[in-house]
């Protein structure tokens, strides 16, 4: 089992990447458009209602990538790390990749959504230019995933 271990890892990470990334596509594609509104006023106005009706980040996020990711990212760091060549690089990168967008979201896009949930505290000008950075970083943030899901299913197709 223990030899198989790394080969697990990644598996897993791979797995985990593919749905957070086609999670993200969904949340971008039909979740956002109910939460920021285009606003010619402020730029974007918030429906924090709907933010907390659908809250996303508790009822989905928390059991797909804000623990599960999280970990397996780590996991794969170290294991990466410890690889060698061929897949080495490839798997290294797509840990680290993984492990940047992990530190956005933890430093940036969940600390931000929990203030967008209360929108109606803060002036309107604030929450327009939150709600615009949030949906721009929302688009690196996915290319993030992506470009760390290919670097690993690379790793994954070179024979150890």
């Amino acid at each position: 089992m223990a030899q198989h271990l790394p080969e697990i890892l990644l598996w897993l990470f791979i797995l985990n990447l593919g749905t957070a990334f086609g999670a993200g596509l969904y949340e971008t594609r039909i979740i956002l458009p109910q939460w920021f509104i285009k606003s010619p006023e402020f730029g974007y106005r918030v429906n924090s209602e709907a933010m907390n009706q659908t809250d996303t980040g508790r009822k989905f996020w928390g059991f797909v990538t804000t623990m599960p990711l999280t970990l397996l990212t780590l996991a794969n760091l170290v294991v990466a790390w410890q690889s060698n060549e061929p897949r080495h690089d490839w798997w290294l990168a797509a840990a680290l990749i993984t492990l940047v967008e992990r530190i956005g979201t933890f430093s940036f896009f969940i600390p931000t959504a929990i203030k967008l949930m209360r929108a109606e505290t803060l002036p309107a000008a604030k929450v327009g230019s939150m709600a615009s950075w949030w949906i721009r970083m929302n688009f690196v943030r996915n290319a993030l995933t992506l470009i760390g899901w290919l670097a690993a299913l690379k790793a994954l197709s070179i024979a150890s």
